[in-house]
C-alpha cells in the first residue's frame, strides 16, 4: 500500500474515532442521573401564607426557624394569596431559584393554601429536584367546603384560589391526592379545623400525616394556631432536620 494510501486510512479511521466518541459523550450526557437533593444537609427553608392572610401569619414559625441558625424566607404572594394557585406556585419557584444560588436544595413549608401552592410548584417546576423537605399545615389538598360554598353561593365573592380549592376543582383532580417521593413530606393538621372542612382534606397519600388530637390528646389548636402553636412549631422543626420525617413524637 502506498504511503498516501496510508495517510488516508489513517484520517479516517481517525473520523471514525472521533465521531463514536462524540456520539458516546452524548449519550452519556443524556443519561446522566438528575442529582436528587441529600437529606442529610439541610438548605435554606420558603415559607408559603395561605390564602389571603398575608405574610404576618407566618412570621413567628419563620423566627423560630431562624433561632435555630437557618435561613427562613416568607415568601409574599401576589394579590394576598388569593389569586391563581399556578401563578402563585411561579412565584415560589422565583423564590427558590433566588435560594438555590448558594444552596444544594431547599425546604418548604405551606400553611393553608400555601400547602396545595407548595405541591403544584413540585409538580409544575421541577421542585423533586429542588426541594429536600416539604410540610404543609392545614392545607385543604382535597378542598374544603367554604371555598365551595363561595364558589357556588358568592361568586364574586371567590376569587381565583377560592375557586381552586372547592373539592373537585379541575386543579385538584389534576393535582391528585398522592405526591412523589422524594422529597420527604409532611402534612400536619387538626381536628378542630374549621376552615378547612373537613379536617382531614389535609391527608396526602405518600406523606408522613399527623393528625394533633390523635398526637397530643386534648390538644386545643385551631386552624389559625396551626402556624403558631408550640407543639406545631416542634414538628415543622424536627421535620426540617437531618435526620428523616418520623412519626409525630407525643406532646
Amino acid at each position: 500500500m502506498s504511503p498516501r494510501r496510508r495517510l488516508m486510512f489513517a484520517v479516517l479511521a481517525a473520523i471514525v474515532v472521533l465521531a463514536a466518541g462524540g456520539f458516546a459523550l452524548r449519550a452519556v450526557l443524556r443519561e446522566k442521573p438528575v442529582r436528587i437533593p441529600d437529606q442529610a444537609v439541610p438548605g435554606p427553608v420558603l415559607l408559603v401564607p395561605g390564602f389571603g392572610g398575608g405574610t404576618a401569619g407566618v412570621d413567628r414559625l419563620a423566627a423560630a426557624i431562624r433561632a435555630t441558625g437557618r435561613t427562613a424566607t416568607v415568601v409574599e404572594m401576589p394579590d394576598g394569596g388569593t389569586g391563581d394557585l399556578a401563578a402563585q406556585a411561579d412565584v415560589l419557584d422565583a423564590a427558590a431559584a433566588r435560594a438555590l444560588r448558594g444552596a444544594p436544595s431547599v425546604d418548604v413549608i405551606g400553611y393553608s393554601a400555601g400547602g396545595v401552592v407548595a405541591r403544584l410548584w413540585v409538580r409544575q417546576h421541577d421542585g423533586v429536584h429542588k426541594a429536600r423537605r416539604v410540610v404543609t399545615l392545614g392545607s385543604p389538598h382535597q378542598g374544603a367546603r367554604l371555598a365551595a360554598a363561595g364558589a357556588a353561593g358568592l361568586p364574586g365573592a371567590c376569587p381565583a384560589a377560592c375557586q381552586q380549592l372547592a373539592p373537585g376543582s379541575t386543579l385538584l383532580r389534576q393535582l391528585g391526592t398522592s405526591v412523589p417521593n422524594p422529597p420527604q413530606w409532611l402534612s400536619i393538621w387538626t381536628e378542630q379545623d374549621q376552615t378547612v372542612v373537613p379536617p382531614d382534606s389535609a391527608r396526602l397519600d405518600g406523606a408522613v400525616d399527623v393528625d394533633i388530637q390523635q398526637a397530643c390528646p386534648g390538644r386545643d389548636v385551631g386552624h389559625g394556631d396551626l402556624p403558631t402553636d408550640d407543639y406545631v412549631t416542634g414538628l415543622v422543626l424536627d421535620a426540617i432536620g437531618a435526620a428523616p420525617i418520623g412519626p409525630a413524637p407525643p406532646c
